[in-house]
């Protein structure tokens, strides 16, 4: 039924275990310059147990680009084969760096993850995401292959090299981010196949926030289950959280990290089931442990027990970021909100950008959507009538008005990596 022995650890197991992890790593953190003077009047027997957790220090993004490239290494250079790091576009990017064990420990988790989603040695994976310092591209990949599937690293783009490599070799399992599956199907399409007669079976999709309605439509486009997953570089990559077969959430691996979630203004933990920042804290990597790191995405511990069994905890699918909510006439407002009514109306296609801009003295939110061809007629008294629909839907759901601009299918500009959803033109057109 399970993978690895320690998916099926009891509350109390995973609770010792934790704790006993959490003294260690405290311990070995110790060795890096960074925590070795944050931590050096820290005595781990104040930890006894894993909730104790809250008397340690945060650890920020600026922390760890403050410590670039090497401040938070526990072992000497030569213990270190691999590095991923952040695009660093914006001051000093942040890296991390993984010894042989930690590369090890990865793709056990990965497989793990694999495994839950229903994959197996007999399937054959084929990885669209990009290779490289992204973590997504070779964490995926490694998993796969200890998996024991065979494994195909097509990389991003190119879209008609990836439909023959799936129909060629009978790829059954694809790993996709969400953006670029809705602009795949179509593409499928377009090609001449009907996406219910291809040879895939799974898509896991991530990398980016999405709403459970694009997982319905990308599983309904392209006929397939789609499995959420979390990660991000400085928990190793994907694999920290994954949904098992009954996709009712995200399994966090308890027995590798221990997560949190608090209220970004005080740091507090919010109450079981609501909304807050996570917080995550590596427990079985040894040459870069990063203790209770400020993760800024945001989502909620599910209460309950999922039916698969399992006791590690779960989080929802994220709802976006700290740093993605704007404020437009005093309301806050996360995009994933937006992308929750676009995506539920059977008359929008498959993207959309928001706009913020300013007119007067005043900021406003301008969202372009794509309306599918179908829809897309010249009478525009049917096109009126959808735009103060969706503004409607939008404003009920937001509490702000926006500006709806219908425009042609396909014609909003699409980008090989992640999806930019929001673009803020507010100084641009002041300056303009």
């Amino acid at each position: 039924m399970y993978y690895h022995p320690e998916e099926s650890f009891k509350r109390s197991e995973l609770d010792k275990l934790q704790t006993e992890r959490l003294r260690a790593v405290v311990e070995n953190a110790k060795k890096s310059p960074f925590y070795g003077s944050l931590l050096k009047d820290f005595d781990v027997s104040e930890l006894n147990t894993a909730k104790d957790i809250t008397k340690l220090p945060f650890t920020t993004k600026d922390d760890l680009r403050s410590q670039y490239p090497y401040g938070l290494l526990t072992r000497p250079l030569d213990d270190f084969v691999r590095l991923h790091a952040s695009s660093g576009t914006t001051g000093s990017p942040t890296a991390i760096l993984y010894t042989q064990n930690d590369i090890d420990l990865w793709a056990a988790l990965m497989a793990r993850s694999m495994y839950a989603a229903g994959i197996r040695r007999s399937d054959v994976l084929q990885n669209t995401s990009g290779y490289g310092l992204f973590t997504g591209g070779l964490g995926i990949h490694y998993g796969s292959e200890r998996l024991g599937c065979l494994t195909v690293p097509a990389g991003a783009g190119n879209t008609r090299r990836q439909i023959k490599l799936i129909r060629d070799f009978n790829v059954t399992v694809l790993h996709i981010i969400p953006s670029f599956a809705l602009y795949f199907a179509q593409k499928v399409a377009e090609e001449g196949f009907d996406p219910a007669e291809m040879p895939w079976k799974i898509a896991l999709i991530g990398a980016e926030p999405h709403t459970e309605e694009t997982r319905q439509r990308i599983e309904e486009l392209m006929h397939i289950k789609a499995y959420n997953s979390y990660g991000l570089t400085e928990m190793n990559g994907p694999g920290v959280a994954f949904e098992c077969t009954e996709q009712s959430g995200m399994h966090v691996w308890e027995d590798a990290y221990i997560a949190e979630i608090i209220d970004p203004a005080t740091g507090e933990h919010v109450p079981e089931g609501e909304i807050g920042e996570l917080v995550m804290t590596t427990l079985t990597r040894e040459g870069m442990p990063i203790i209770r790191y400020r993760t800024r995405d945001l989502t909620r511990f599910i209460p309950g027990q999922c039916a698969c069994g399992r006791e590690h905890r779960r989080i929802d699918r994220i709802a976006g970021r700290v740093d993605d909510m704007f404020i437009v006439k005093g309301v806050n407002i996360y995009p994933m909100q937006i992308e929750q009514v676009l995506m539920s109306m059977p008359e929008v296609g498959q993207n959309y950008v928001i706009e913020l801009i300013r007119e007067g003295f005043m900021d406003q939110i301008r969202v372009k959507v794509e309306v599918k061809e179908d829809y897309f007629v010249e009478d525009m008294r049917v096109l009126q009538k959808l735009q103060k629909s969706i503004a409607s839907r939008l404003c009920n759901e937001v509490l702000v008005t926006p500006r709806v601009e219908l425009v042609m299918h396909d014609s909003i500009p699409k980008t090989a990596g992640k999806a930019i959803r929001v673009v803020d033109l507010r100084d641009k057109e002041e300056e303009g």
